[in-house]
C-alpha cells in the first residue's frame, strides 16, 4: 500500500494534529503519513508535538516568507497569497498529495487552492454553515453559539476552495448545547469529537 503523503498545517496547541499523529502510529495500515507540519506561527505548540513524533517543521509566516519591513508594508491578501505560495512551494516539494488545515487560522489563497483541489480539507469549530466565514474561529464561534442560543453545537470538516468555509462537507460530529455552558465547556465537549472528525475526513480523502 502506498500511503498518502500528508502536510498539517497549524497556527496553535495542535491536539487535533496529535490525533492524527496518535493514529498513524496506531496501525501499520494507516493510509497516510505526515510528511512535514506547516506551522503560521514560531511560538505553536504544535511544533513541539512534530518534533516529538519525528516529523519536520516549517514556519510559514508573513515575516518569514515575506520579511519584516515587506509584510509589515503588504496588505493582508498580499500576505496570505505570499505565505499560501510559500507552502505550495513545500508541499510540492515533498509530493505532498493532502493538505490538512488542522487548527490553522490563516486563509489559503491563490494558486494552491487550485493545484490542490479536492485535496485539502479544514476542521472548523462548529456546524457549519452555521456560524462559519472570517472572524469565526477559535472561541469565536463558540461564543456566537451561545450568544445564538443554539440547541447543538459541533464540528464540520470540510473541502477547502476559494471561499472561507464554503467548500463541500464531509464529515459533521454534533454535541448538545447544556444549559449554563460557557465557550470552555462546551469547547471541552466538541473537541474530542473534533479529534475523531478529522481522522474521519482524511481516512475519507486517502480512499
Amino acid at each position: 500500500m502506498t500511503k498518502k503523503r500528508v502536510a498539517v498545517l497549524v497556527s496553535g496547541g495542535g491536539t487535533n494534529l496529535q490525533a492524527l499523529i496518535d493514529n498513524q502510529k496506531a496501525s501499520a495500515d494507516c493510509p497516510y503519513e505526515i510528511v512535514v507540519v506547516i506551522s503560521s506561527t514560531k511560538n505553536a505548540y504544535s511544533i513541539e508535538r512534530a518534533a516529538k513524533a519525528g516529523i519536520q517543521c516549517i514556519v510559514k509566516s508573513p515575516f518569514s516568507v515575506m520579511g519584516k519591513e515587506t509584510a509589515q508594508a503588504s496588505s493582508r491578501e498580499e500576505k496570505n497569497i505570499a505565505v499560501s505560495d510559500a507552502i505550495l512551494e513545500e508541499c510540492k516539494a515533498r509530493s505532498v498529495d493532502i493538505i490538512v488545515l488542522a487548527g490553522y487560522l490563516s486563509v489559503l489563497t491563490g494558486r494552491i487552492i487550485d493545484e490542490y483541489k479536492g485535496a485539502i480539507i479544514n476542521l472548523h469549530p462548529a456546524l457549519l454553515p452555521k456560524f462559519g466565514g472570517v472572524g469565526m474561529w477559535g472561541h469565536n464561534v463558540h461564543e456566537a453559539v451561545l450568544a445564538a442560543k443554539e440547541k447543538e453545537s459541533g464540528c464540520t470538516v470540510h473541502l477547502v476552495d476559494s471561499g472561507c468555509d464554503t467548500g463541500k462537507i464531509l464529515v459533521q460530529k454534533r454535541v448538545p448545547v447544556m444549559e449554563g455552558d460557557d465557550v470552555d465547556s462546551l469547547y471541552a465537549r466538541i473537541a474530542p469529537e473534533e479529534h475523531k472528525a478529522i481522522i474521519e475526513g482524511l481516512l475519507m480523502l486517502c480512499k
